[in-house]
């Protein structure tokens, strides 16, 4: 961290969406801010820890959207740090796993800001954990690989991705027939268990589990849409040993689609 300035600019998680998954230091700094950067993902009661008085300025992306460029919210915390306030800059997720937060330091650090990155719970591991799918386990996976379905310069090494033993794609949701076509395509078998987490420890999570062959026909038609996270390795057929965990997080819609036999 360094700066010559009197403003200071916490880059924040905000976790995977559930507030009470927000860690203690996320909420102290958003309790002190005088201004709060938020994305689109960031659950209400989440903005709640903020104090009543801050300024709440609204940066979101959405893919095939309307979305504010990076180089202005760049701007957007360089002045408000500028003017002497303690800025929070909110992101879904952790910072610095596909949240953009690194570009964001760089500028800071450019620019003479001082900041500090406050960790959050990837929503990586939380989406899958609320889903009742551990990411790793003995004797069906010891590692995992964390992706994007969304890459700008389209480079995406599916032979590589098609390799993991568990594979978490983030984004997926606009991609998810490319993504399992293309990892059929590289080497991954068809019958591999699969599952799609929209909005993974929010109140209306859904689920759809499937193989991988047939796994985004299933999603879209019930109607899943973004967020969310494709998990893709046997790992997801532990899932089925777990309802306990898994009806814990069942929406009453999901349970509709289940009872209807996956379709909406």
């Amino acid at each position: 961290m360094r700066g010559t300035t009197e403003g200071q600019v916490y880059l924040v998680g905000a976790g995977p969406g559930d507030p009470g998954l927000l860690t203690l230091r996320a909420a102290q700094v958003l309790a002190a801010a005088d201004t709060v950067v938020h994305d689109r993902l960031i659950h209400p009661g989440v903005l709640a820890h903020a104090r009543a008085r801050a300024r709440l300025i609204y940066v979101g992306k959405e893919g095939h959207g309307p979305s504010v460029r990076q180089e202005d919210i760049h701007s957007v915390l360089i002045a408000q740090a500028r003017l002497g306030r303690t800025v929070v800059r909110l992101k879904g997720g952790d910072p610095f796993v596909f949240g953009r937060g690194a570009e964001e330091a760089l500028a800071l650090e450019a620019a003479g800001i001082a900041y500090e990155v406050v960790p959050g719970i990837s929503s990586g591991i939380a989406a899958a954990s609320a889903a009742a799918i551990p990411v790793t386990h003995r004797g069906l996976s010891g590692a995992v690989t964390f992706a994007t379905a969304h890459r700008a310069d389209r480079s995406t090494d599916w032979a590589h991705l098609a390799g993991a033993e568990t594979l978490v794609l983030f984004m997926s949701g606009r991609r998810l027939e490319e993504a399992s076509r293309e990892l059929i395509r590289a080497g991954k078998p068809a019958s591999t268990p699969a599952a799609v987490v929209e909005a993974g420890t929010w109140e209306h999570q859904r689920v759809v589990e499937a193989p991988l062959a047939v796994v985004a026909t299933e999603a879209r038609q019930a109607g899943l849409g973004s967020p969310s996270l494709l998990v893709v390795g046997d790992v997801v057929s532990l899932r089925a040993r777990l309802p306990s965990l898994a009806a814990r997080r069942t929406s009453t819609h999901e349970a509709r689609i289940a009872n209807a036999g996956g379709r909406s």
